[in-house]
């Protein structure tokens, strides 16, 4: 009986190495979406001139549009790697079904409701996190918020003083943008250059500018969006449109006049 079983393994190992026992058939792997690549284009999209897809984004933006299409909430014909205010719409719509309200129900992804999205059809990487609440100078910023403002002032050479944080619609000439998270107002009181602070906030990923007077109901400040927040409110995200179209953000639509950097997110200047 053992020879009989030496003999039966040894066929058996012989028949597997000549590949005549079938192989389990290979599981195909689930495509990943960009998270980072969403919400550049979801920041930036809606705000063209255009529907012409963000470089870099349009592969994640269509799986997120077919996830969509497939749950019902957009057309097919707006499947198309563009995040414009068709996706945006149906984006809140999922949220919304999730259980969401307000600004977590803008048609902004967070990771949570792109992940939830995604179940079965694919996974989510680079993802964006911004953190939890805290605080600098008594004004409450998210944890992403106050580590691209530390870069910043290191960058800058000197130390900045928050006159008005993110989460808060105490301000009525603020329109909004202060209301969810990344937005932040900036004393310009002992700055040793105000270019240079602007400058600086604008590296590491924030859309930012130097506001006067002139240009509103307001004392002279910076104004900073931190670009692809997630907390981020529809005004502000505006606003990080603008940026990205070479404007200034305010109601007149003027020209962008702040110095001229590379336009970059906190992630991509992290990586380097």
């Amino acid at each position: 009986m053992r020879g009989r079983t030496t003999i039966a393994l040894t066929t058996l190992t012989g028949a597997l190495l000549a590949g005549s026992v079938a192989a389990a058939p290979a599981v195909a792997a689930t495509p990943g979406v960009n998270m980072e690549a969403v919400i550049k284009a979801a920041m930036w999209d809606p705000y063209k001139p255009n529907e012409k897809v963000t470089p870099g984004s349009g592969t994640a933006v269509k799986r997120v549009e077919q996830a969509l299409n497939a749950k019902g909430l957009l057309a097919k014909k707006y499947v198309d790697g563009h995040f414009g205010t068709s996706t945006v719409t149906a984006y809140g719509k999922y949220q919304k079904s999730l259980g969401y309200s307000g600004l977590a129900a803008s048609g902004l992804p967070g990771p949570g409701s792109l992940k939830s999205l995604g179940k079965g059809r694919y996974t989510v990487n680079h993802v964006i996190t911004v953190g939890a609440k805290t605080t600098m100078d008594g004004q409450t910023v998210n944890k992403r918020t106050a580590a691209m403002i530390r870069a910043a002032e290191k960058k800058a050479g000197t130390n900045f003083t928050l006159t008005q944080g993110s989460y808060t619609s105490s301000n009525g000439s603020s329109a909004g943008t202060h209301d969810g998270g990344g937005a932040v107002d900036v004393s310009v009181h002992g700055l040793p250059s105000v270019k240079g602070a602007v400058k600086a906030l604008r590296q590491v990923g924030f859309a930012a500018w130097h506001r006067l007077p002139s240009d509103g109901p307001w004392a002279e400040h910076i104004h900073a969006v931190a670009i692809s927040d997630t907390d981020m409110s529809p005004q502000a995200q505006e606003q990080v449109g603008a940026y990205f179209r070479g404007h200034n953000g305010l109601a007149n639509d003027g020209k962008d006049t702040g110095p001229q950097v590379k336009k970059v997110y906190w992630e991509q200047y992290k990586r380097g």
